[in-house]
């Protein structure tokens, strides 16, 4: 079965784990995936992510969930460019989530990144999602 769109199957599985108040999730592995856990990770919505092997030879990434006090640490998550609408910012147009306090993960030239490092870089990029 081929996904259309991973990177938005990945949030949805790590928010569907978060409304269940699951600990880990695993979702199959890719570069980009990764580079948005990391991302995640830097930035405390996460605990941590690890690589392993399936048993049919298929790498997955185990994603652990960070929770503070019975609350997810992510309040929300979504995808903002997709397959079929893809959404670009310049440097001055990058989107702030909740006046600060979440961040919008970029791809840009120099890699996936949060809002705030792609504004002190002075990048612009694909708005791939949004995290609160």
């Amino acid at each position: 079965m081929t996904l259309i769109d991973p990177l938005g199957d990945m949030l949805t599985r790590i928010r569907n784990a978060q409304m269940r108040r699951k600990t880990t999730v695993s979702t199959p592995a890719s570069k980009l995936r990764a580079r948005v856990l990391d991302v995640l990770k830097s930035e405390g919505f996460i605990r941590g992510y690890s690589e392993s092997v399936t048993e049919n030879g298929s790498a997955e990434l185990i994603v652990e969930l960070k929770y503070s006090d019975r609350d997810p640490a992510i309040h929300e998550i979504s995808r903002v460019s997709r397959p079929g609408r893809r959404v670009y910012a310049s440097v001055r147009n990058i989107p702030s989530v909740a006046n600060g306090l979440g961040v919008s993960i970029l791809s840009t030239p120099k890699g996936v990144m949060a809002d705030h490092e792609a504004r002190s870089q002075n990048l612009g990029g694909e708005v791939l999602c949004q995290v609160f």
